[in-house]
């Protein structure tokens, strides 16, 4: 018997996702020295972490010999206070795709659908064929934003999930803070909202999801340190929902699933709110440092309420390769139906400068 007649007929055609090159392997293959390499592709936060959660991290090295807290405890009640939830409320992940994948144990069956944005961050996707579901997506509309009447439309008996990420990765779009709420709150009952907020921090304004969850709605707001507060390296995440839906999610998790380290990391800097605040400023600054410099260039790009730009530049694949011939890694997303464009995630500004003197010579290169 082959191996392959054993397996989940799922896994064997089940798409591999392709994460951001990292800097080594593009230095090595380009013959370029590592220090010269600059990476724009996978919306980390280039400042790096808190320096209260640095120091907290390595005094937490001490301890690595003992297992982690299993729970999460002190991390959960942190993040309870900070939201007004009981701790009952709160689940931690090993990064916010942990928890998705959760959902997917749990709610997710062969025959079942699962709803989301065509052009939306793909681990959604990823998610639902793991478990032999059916991802049913829907275009976003013509200013690249979640069209939330066609995807209600989009629901049927057999829809269990529905994936609304504000803002959106890769367009970095969102939608009205209002139109969110009416249209979460009219959903059918028998479908589970999951709202990722990966990006939350660098919005002025974000839905209040606690009304709806106190009145019982079947919605899972999902959050992840990775991004502003600059723990991607350390996978840490979390939810918030009602108690019986956090309960289930602490069901089909793994104990232990958050490494010591990173809760340490993640606990310190919730105590840092300068640092995420100066964090925002200086994203904010860079956003308009490359988009005005876009404009200059006359690139299409669609306006960002994350860290992160969507760049119009004729054949995304090629861009990409010519960038990294300069050291510069950015990220094609022809896998998110976008063959034409590149995601380019903010940097300091001398990363971002060094990246807008290359960008039309990649463009020029890759017409060659």
């Amino acid at each position: 018997m082959k191996l392959t007649d054993m397996v989940n007929p799922a896994v064997l055609t089940q798409p591999v996702y392709e994460p951001g090159r990292p800097i080594e392997d593009v230095a090595r293959e380009m013959g370029l020295n590592p220090k010269d390499v600059i990476k724009l592709a996978s919306n980390e936060n280039p400042l790096g972490s808190s320096p209260k959660a640095l120091a907290a991290m390595r005094a937490a090295l001490e301890q690595v010999a003992r297992y982690p807290d299993g729970g999460s405890l002190a991390l959960s009640e942190k993040l309870a206070a900070r939201h007004a939830v009981t701790r009952e409320q709160i689940v931690i992940g090993n990064g916010s795709n942990e928890l998705l994948e959760l959902l997917g144990h749990i709610f997710l069956r062969p025959g079942d659908e699962a709803v989301m944005g065509q052009s939306a961050f793909v681990v959604y996707k990823l998610v639902t064929l793991l478990f032999g579901a059916k991802p049913v997506e829907v275009p976003l509309d013509h200013a690249f934003v979640h069209d939330l009447e066609a995807m209600k439309s989009a629901i049927t008996a057999r829809t269990k999930l529905v994936f609304l990420p504000t803002p959106n990765n890769p367009t970095g779009t969102t939608n009205d803070v209002g139109q969110l709420a009416d249209w979460a709150a009219g959903l059918p009952d028998h479908v589970v909202l999951v709202v990722d907020e990966a990006y939350g921090e660098y919005l002025d304004e974000l839905v209040d999801w606690g009304p709806l969850i106190s009145a019982g709605r079947k919605i899972v707001v999902l959050r992840t340190f990775s991004k502003i507060f600059g723990l991607a390296g350390l996978r840490v995440g979390y939810g918030r929902s009602t108690p019986e839906m956090a309960s289930l999610l602490q069901r089909v998790r793994q104990p232990f699933n958050v490494n010591l380290v990173g809760q340490a990391g993640a606990l310190a800097a919730l105590d840092d709110a300068d640092w995420v605040d100066y964090c925002r400023r200086e994203n904010a600054e860079g956003l308009r440092q490359v988009s005005s410099a876009l404009d200059t260039l006359g690139l299409r790009y669609l306006p960002s309420w994350g860290n992160f730009l969507l760049v119009e530049v004729g054949n995304g694949r090629a861009v990409f390769n010519q960038l990294q011939r300069q050291g510069i890694i950015v990220r094609p997303v022809e896998i998110y139906g976008l063959p034409k464009w590149v995601r380019i995630t903010i940097g300091k500004s001398e990363e971002n400068d060094r990246l807008i003197r290359r960008i039309s010579e990649g463009i020029n290169q890759s017409k060659q």
